[in-house]
């Protein structure tokens, strides 16, 4: 089968201008990363997924390709975000996949932007506030890192360790390699206005959430250090008639982990 063809559109939004790349035909679906991945984080799912949909992958704010970030910003900017995306490509309704800052920017726009969105798979993210230790250890690597003239090498320690489980560490080396380059790629200054946004500044949503309409798939990685289960499962818990499932062998981003049963899984709810 031959690789899938892209179509690059550079966006302007209310968090800067952002590009996206296009792939496929159909039902749309947004595809949105973790903090400090790229839209490449969901190739294996667009390959997938182009043939009966039309595949939008999203490189967040001040990440990969799209404008640096000068300021922090809102989850409540990040689904208005979405929406200038859609508005900008001519979309409606699209379904939204998003991976822990896109799970939880996915669950702020299918609260405040219903009519936009038709079925929403959230996956190794939630809905509660950072906890203390979580925010004094971003908050100690960030200061670290500028100490250290922006070297970036505790950034991408701390995040291969939160981001991956020890299956992939024993039998998916691609997976670390691909995680640490791109963690190293990061424009720091940028990524910092993200990281402190996303999470010391992130707040509970959970109340939020109980007015969601659409339907969910909350998606939990058995392995995941970052969102637990028990975190994750109590944000499919605060949407209303959503589904929850947990994945063994993975952590905290399941669509690089195991991309073969999260395909699956991911078409199969898209379908109804």
């Amino acid at each position: 089968m031959a690789s899938p063809t892209y179509i690059e559109h550079m966006i302007p939004t209310v968090l800067g201008t952002i590009r996206v790349r296009i792939t496929g035909s159909g039902t749309p679906v947004l595809c949105w990363p973790s903090l400090l991945m790229t839209g490449d984080m969901w190739l294996a799912q667009a390959e997938y997924l182009a043939g009966q949909h039309t595949v939008i992958m999203v490189d967040p704010p001040g990440h990969g390709g799209s404008q640096p970030l000068t300021a922090m910003f809102g989850f409540d900017d990040c689904a208005r975000c979405i929406v200038d995306i859609l508005d900008a490509l001519q979309i409606d309704v699209t379904h939204l996949v998003g991976n822990s800052w896109g799970g939880m920017i996915g669950g702020t726009f299918a609260a405040l932007h219903p009519d936009r969105l038709g079925r929403a798979v959230l996956m190794n993210c939630t809905g509660s506030a950072a906890g203390a230790r979580q925010r004094i250890e971003y908050g100690a690597l960030l200061r670290l890192a500028r100490l250290l003239g922006g070297f970036r090498g505790p950034l991408v320690r701390s995040a291969v360790q939160a981001f991956l489980g020890p299956t992939t560490f024993r039998t998916r080396p691609d997976v670390v390699a691909y995680v640490r380059a791109t963690v190293q790629a990061v424009d720091l200054s940028s990524v910092s206005f993200a990281i402190r946004s996303v999470v010391p500044a992130r707040v509970d949503q959970l109340d939020l959430f109980a007015t969601i309409s659409s339907p969910v798939l909350v998606v939990a990685g058995i392995e995941d250090a970052t969102f637990s289960v028990p975190e994750t499962r109590a944000m499919a818990d605060a949407i209303p008639g959503s589904t929850f499932q947990v994945l063994d062998g993975v952590a905290h981003l399941a669509a690089l982990e195991d991309p073969p049963r999260v395909n699956v899984l991911v078409a199969d709810f898209l379908a109804g």
